[in-house]
């Protein structure tokens, strides 16, 4: 809807896809019984999630737009954009990967675009980092508001299964960070790559480009924050455990 230039079958799939969508979501939050979504009932961890995607998304399409229809207020976005790109372009950042990803015959203007977007949409992704983590240790998420229902919140995760509980969640937490951390730096290289063979998006289009700098940047922040969450979960299951054998221990003696 934002973006001028985009033919009218892709607003009209796009906007069935998110219907579809809202539907998903809302079915899921309605029913009693959990399907796929983790914590549903543990805000703010999707909450935060759903944010940092809406304020991605809009940011980044008011920016193409600005070079279509500028205005004084598109401009200035643009501009503090294109400034916080060049705060964070430097030698093996990630925002410098993805700028080496950009087509070689691009103009200088949409390369700065590029830059902008790339620093835009990874300095969103850490601020939601640092929000959730700072929910997490000075609000006590998960347990603030309540006791954490491991199966609501973590349907997909099967406890019965693979061993000890807390070893399985520390491993998939450490995992999903290490991902996390590496997607940034690696999804760049593999679009070069994969450019070889003529597979990487166009990034000269604005709606590739936007939805290829939002599957950068937020994909990693998520995976970091549920490793973030598995973690948390695991010091609780730890902390009850130890708490349990103590007390054992006293009725024994």
């Amino acid at each position: 809807m934002i973006l001028a230039d985009v033919q009218s079958d892709a607003s009209q799939l796009v906007g069935l896809f998110a219907c579809v969508a809202a539907l998903l979501i809302f079915a899921e939050y309605t029913a009693e019984y959990p399907s796929v979504i983790e914590f549903r009932n543990a805000p703010p961890f999707n909450r935060i999630r759903f944010m940092a995607l809406f304020a991605t998304v809009i940011l980044l399409t008011l920016m193409a737009r600005a070079t279509m229809h500028p205005t004084a207020a598109l401009m200035s976005l643009a501009q503090t954009g294109s400034m916080i790109g060049e705060a964070m372009d430097f030698p093996f950042s990630p925002v410098r990967l993805m700028v080496l990803v950009a087509p070689a015959d691009v103009s200088a203007q949409h390369l700065d675009l590029i830059r902008g977007m790339a620093g835009v949409a990874y300095l969103i992704s850490l601020v939601t980092l640092v929000l959730f983590v700072i929910v997490v240790r000075l609000l006590d998420w998960p347990i603030r508001r309540g006791a954490f229902n491991f199966w609501v919140n973590l349907p997909l995760f099967d406890p019965t299964t693979g061993g000890d509980v807390l070893y399985r969640l520390k491993r998939d937490s450490h995992i999903n960070v290490a991902l996390g951390f590496l997607m940034p730096f690696f999804l760049p290289a593999a679009l070069k790559i994969s450019g070889n063979w003529g597979a990487v998006p166009n990034l000269s289009d604005y709606q590739p480009l936007i939805w290829t700098m939002i599957a950068w940047s937020f994909l990693p922040a998520s995976l970091i924050m549920r490793g973030v969450a598995l973690m948390r979960i695991a010091d609780l299951i730890e902390e009850k455990r130890r708490r349990a054998y103590a007390q054992a221990e006293l009725q024994l003696a």
